[in-house]
């Protein structure tokens, strides 16, 4: 049992320690750790994780950690999994407000040189989730015009059409729609098969 709450905080805080661009950044070595290499979750339900994670308030990867760690040891799993993921953020932040100031970063060229070079890793961090998710999530060239267009008025800053929290309602909204309705059809259709059985029974 401790083995296995260990094994929650260290994969978590290598997840905090070696990841930099915030909570998008992160899920690419989240879900290496979580769904390939630990098996703790499937590739559909950590899509399920993330959405939920985003839509909630709070940090993205402590959303997740606190959900896997959860369904892995209940509340001592989202307490080891959490604090593996806050840790090293905390003691890197520590670390920096007593050593380093902004002046000594923006007048340093070696850090200024550090830090311009992780901008590109940054963004190809961010960019290596979107293209997975959407393939997790069956997107094709039929449906993501949907992504890209929601992702252009939130970009937009529109009164109202740029505000993403419209996008998470509609988008659940949508989401229970689309399944009553799909439910509503596999009733139907099963009615519509005893209903034939019962007719040929008769028959016979």
């Amino acid at each position: 049992m401790r083995h296995q709450l260990w094994r929650l905080f260290a994969a978590f805080f290598k997840i905090g320690a070696f990841t930099f661009g915030g909570g998008w950044a992160m899920i690419s070595i989240i879900e290496k750790e979580v769904v390939t290499k630990n098996r703790w979750v499937e590739k559909e339900e950590f899509l399920d994780l993330l959405a939920v994670a985003q839509s909630l308030p709070g940090i993205l990867a402590v959303n997740i950690s606190v959900a896997v760690g959860d369904k892995i040891r209940g509340f001592k799993g989202s307490i080891a999994a959490s604090a593996g993921t806050i840790l090293p953020s905390f003691l890197i932040i520590l670390a920096i407000a007593i050593f380093l100031t902004p002046e000594a970063i923006n007048t340093n060229p070696t850090l200024t040189a550090i830090f311009k070079g992780l901008r590109p890793a940054v963004v190809a961090l961010i960019i290596a989730p979107v293209i997975t998710s959407a393939r997790a999530a069956k997107i094709s060239w039929r449906t993501v015009w949907i992504p890209a267009a929601v992702a252009l008025l939130v970009w937009s800053g529109w009164p109202v059409v740029g505000n993403p929290i419209l996008y998470i309602i509609l988008g659940g909204l949508g989401g229970y729609l689309y399944l009553r309705h799909r439910h509503k059809l596999l009733t139907a259709a099963a009615s519509n098969q005893q209903h034939n059985e019962g007719k040929e029974g008769g028959e016979a």
